[in-house]
């Protein structure tokens, strides 16, 4: 498996249009826009900080994965993303060392992303987030 770099750290919000005033007014960082993954039940928005990105994620449903964190830990960092050369070999590989999965194939992110989540109990408490982007 090859780690290319950190792909983005995804934080959790209740309310993205307010957070991403912090982003953007404040910090000065550019919007690079907004999409909702409907299959996810979350609405992103994407700040680039030099090769990697900043996700805000609110959830559209209180059920939905965002929902079920902020619940149960309230906003902040929900993931560390990191992009890999080729996931479904990473994907392999990691089931080969009997690393728990959340995702045994990938599945579509934000930005038309290849993505996987590895299970934060197998990952320290940090839930990972593969990435594999075109």
């Amino acid at each position: 498996m090859k780690v290319l770099r950190v792909d983005h750290i995804g934080i959790a919000v209740n309310n993205i249009e307010e957070v991403k005033k912090l982003y953007s007014d404040i910090l000065g960082l550019k919007h690079l826009g907004s999409e909702t993954v409907a299959e996810q039940k979350v609405t992103t928005a994407f700040f680039p900080v030099g090769d990697t990105e900043i996700e805000l994620l609110e959830s559209t449903a209180p059920d939905g994965p965002i929902g079920k964190f902020i619940e149960a830990k309230g906003p902040g960092v929900q993931h560390v993303a990191f992009r890999v050369e080729n996931i479904e070999e990473a994907l392999a590989e990691l089931k080969a060392k009997g690393v728990r999965l959340i995702d045994e194939k990938p599945r579509r992110g934000a930005g038309g992303a290849k993505i996987a989540f590895l299970h934060p109990k197998a990952t320290f408490g940090v839930l990972v987030e593969l990435s594999e982007r075109e």
